[in-house]
């Protein structure tokens, strides 16, 4: 896997720069993250998601689709695309360190 540096932190990522390791994740990586793709700043409501997505990952051990992170973590869909616009659940899972969801192109 490459090894990129952001934020002054050296990061595994894949080939569409998604981090590889879980435990390399912070919530200031994730802020810089964000603000490469064009969220910033975070907010509360952005950072409930987040938290979201990394505790169920380490529950489930893949990434929560769009419709999982609806249903189980009760956020709706629409709010989402407020959140995150244009493919959320990429952005979701590219700020929290975690690999694309299954079917997420």
């Amino acid at each position: 896997m490459p090894v990129t540096t952001i934020s002054g932190q050296e990061v595994h990522v894949d080939d569409e720069g998604f981090l590889t390791e879980y435990d390399e994740w912070s919530k200031d990586l994730g802020a810089q993250l964000a603000a490469n793709i064009g969220i910033d700043p975070m907010t509360d409501d952005h950072w409930a998601v987040i938290d979201f997505l990394r505790s169920d990952y380490q529950e489930q051990g893949e990434t929560a689709t769009l419709r999982r992170v609806s249903a189980v973590g009760g956020f709706p869909t629409k709010s989402l695309f407020v959140l995150f616009p244009k493919k959320p659940a990429r952005k979701m899972s590219y700020i929290a360190g975690l690999p694309k969801p299954a079917g997420c192109i």
